[in-house]
């Protein structure tokens, strides 16, 4: 069990897919995303193995969640400063998570 306060740590945020590239480099097989967390936080780049529902064509302009407060983190040659949320499908392949409408850039998951 954690404390409310150990979840008010977590800053997940929402922000807006505005690029998206194939990851041909990354051992398992992946897409580059650039995502707009709008004023404050401004665009960030990540990497993320969604390749089976996703193509990066259908990622544009999509709303996700991120998680923007971890370290940077090196993969491969991509430097990812967010992490892109996800679940699970019946068959382990992820699934973003996003809100249920369109809401402003940078809003606070609480």
């Amino acid at each position: 069990m954690i404390t409310y306060d150990d979840f008010e740590k977590v800053d997940i945020r929402v922000g807006r897919i505005t690029r998206a590239e194939p990851f041909p480099e990354a051992r398992k097989p992946a897409i580059k995303l650039w995502v707009d967390f709008g004023e404050g936080i401004g665009e960030k780049r990540s990497s993320a193995q969604i390749t089976k529902h996703y193509t990066p064509e259908t990622l544009i302009g999509r709303q996700v969640l991120a998680v923007v407060n971890f370290p940077p983190r090196q993969i491969g040659k991509v430097m990812s400063e967010v992490l892109v949320l996800g679940v699970p499908d019946a068959e382990g392949e992820v699934v973003l998570i996003g809100p249920g409408h369109d809401v402003p850039l940078g809003g606070k998951l609480f």
